[in-house]
């Protein structure tokens, strides 16, 4: 149950691609995600809690601003799920 939670999480374009993101670099501040993808922020936001209810990224807060990165763990185990 838990991985297929995970795989939905993933089954939206644009939260694949923020996880694809969040995995090129060691955080990202949700201020340039939103940047990056030309969305609102309450979008960005929702999707992020999206993959944080998952347990693909986590974040840790500074001052305003949000910082994410993606779980290692949770991704390895999807890429195990998925290997033949």
């Amino acid at each position: 149950a838990h991985l297929a939670a995970r795989f939905r999480a993933l089954a939206d374009p644009t939260r694949v691609a923020i996880v694809n993101r969040l995995a090129q670099a060691a955080e990202t501040c949700v201020c340039d995600l939103t940047a990056a993808f030309e969305l609102s922020q309450p979008t960005i936001s929702h999707h992020l809690k999206v993959l944080r209810e998952a347990g693909l990224v986590e974040s840790s807060r500074r001052g305003t601003w949000a910082y994410y990165r993606v779980v290692p763990e949770a991704l390895g185990a999807l890429a195990s799920a998925l290997a033949p």
